[in-house]
């Protein structure tokens, strides 16, 4: 199997055309749906977030399809217009790629929390819908384990673990503080949450949005109030800030709707989302300024981060070794482990004779043997697994390969009729 990727982000694509290649959690699983039957194909795992989506994909080697094609079929969008701000990648380049993924190095915020859940949930909602195979499960599982020891073991984000902060920061610095502020925050997902219980932490008056269902009380975070959905046009000309993170398709704001507003003071509006919840018109209205999530930019240069990211870089290589210690003998582990089990009978084969002379009950004799053979696996495990480490992979191949022999042509002489 190979692995592959293909995918969009920040660094090629504006929030504009990444909003065309946005995924839902229907759409997704309608996507495993429609890609299932590709030949060729063994697992999918889809990664949708503000910053990018990428679809990684377990192929086999002689798959002949197109993956570029097939998600610009499914978007129903044009390949040669959208083609050119589509990444893809394979194999090596592919793995190196989503393990600085995971660890939030290929983030818009270097460092951030945010997409090791992000990475997590992905892989769910795909063992959910029946689409990973094994190979995604190991990258997947053995990627996140690298993120959460740079998480851990680095101190990349400078405290810095999501958009918001770096929104804040980056306001603090044109003179804008949240503190004694009122607030609104439209969205109640895990965006705005984080949103809403920073701003409250920065001492400002937040108000959330929320939205009635039928499935009962809807949480927010501590320290914040809330208000309806459709309320939120009435509490905006109160607010100096205004953030939205929704995943809705539509607009949360639209120049129309602020027209009919006449607010006193200025008001900031800024948009997290993919796609947009913010109309890009209702920055133009005097008194409203609009900020998107393609404004906020994270300094790179402070020799902190630069001695952290080393020490990021190196864990990487750690894990992604462990990732192509798996993958390059995924192979041959089902043969070593046939080995070690013929190895076992064939050592209880030869003890048998020996066994029934030994003065023990049926049931002692019995765990003798379990034991024995146990012994005789943990054995031939060690020394397997040892070659393999000290071996090159082309020699330690052929060596298996010989042991197999050698065990059949000893089945062979142990069924063949004896001589008369």
């Amino acid at each position: 199997m190979a692995v592959w990727m293909i995918g969009v982000d920040h660094t090629r694509a504006d929030i504009d055309v990444r909003s065309v290649f946005s995924f839902t959690k229907k759409k997704i699983q309608e996507a495993y749906d429609h890609f299932r039957s590709c030949r060729g194909l063994s697992g999918s795992v889809i990664l949708s977030t503000c910053n990018r989506m990428e679809w990684w994909l377990s192929v086999s080697e002689d798959a002949g399809f197109d993956p570029a094609a097939l998600l610009c079929g499914f978007l129903g969008l044009d390949e040669k217009a959208y083609g050119p701000y589509l990444t893809e990648r394979r194999d090596d380049e592919a793995v190196e790629h989503f393990f600085r993924l995971a660890a939030g190095l290929e983030s818009r915020i270097v460092g951030e929390d945010q997409i090791i859940t992000q990475v997590g949930e992905a892989l769910q909602l795909s063992r959910a819908c029946y689409a990973a195979d094994h190979t995604l499960e190991v990258l997947f599982r053995r990627g996140i384990t690298a993120g959460k020891r740079v998480k851990t073991e680095t101190d990349l984000s400078s405290a810095d673990s999501s958009v918001i902060h770096t929104a804040l920061r980056m306001l603090e610095e044109k003179g804008f503080s949240v503190a004694g502020k009122k607030c609104m925050v439209i969205g109640n997902g895990m965006m705005g949450r984080i949103s809403a219980s920073t701003l409250a932490e920065r001492g400002a008056d937040v108000t959330v949005t929320v939205r009635q269902y039928h499935s009962g009380i809807v949480d927010i975070p501590r320290d914040c109030k809330r208000i309806g959905y459709k309320e939120r046009y009435s509490l905006l000309p109160q607010c100096q800030l205004v953030v939205s993170a929704t995943s809705s398709p539509n607009y949360t704001i639209q120049r129309k709707d602020l027209e009919q507003l006449s607010p006193d003071h200025d008001i900031l509006l800024v948009d997290l989302a993919v796609p947009r919840d913010i109309e890009v018109e209702a920055g133009e209205l005097p008194r409203f300024t609009l900020y998107d999530i393609d404004a906020f930019q994270i300094d790179l240069r402070s020799e902190k981060f630069q001695r952290n990211l080393a020490r990021a870089e190196a864990i990487l290589a750690e894990e992604k070794a462990e990732f192509y210690n798996w993958y390059s003998g995924r192979d041959i582990v089902p043969r070593i482990q046939a080995l070690k089990q013929l190895s076992a009978r064939d050592v209880d084969a030869r003890l048998t004779p020996v066994f029934r002379g030994v003065p023990l009950e049926a049931e002692d004799k019995a765990a003798l043997r379990r034991e024995v053979e146990g012994a005789a696996q943990r054995m031939m495990n060690r020394l397997l697994f040892g070659a393999r480490a000290k071996l090159p992979e082309d020699v330690f191949s052929q060596c298996v390969d010989a042991m197999e022999e050698v065990f059949r042509e000893q089945g062979a002489e142990a069924h063949a009729p004896a001589d008369r």
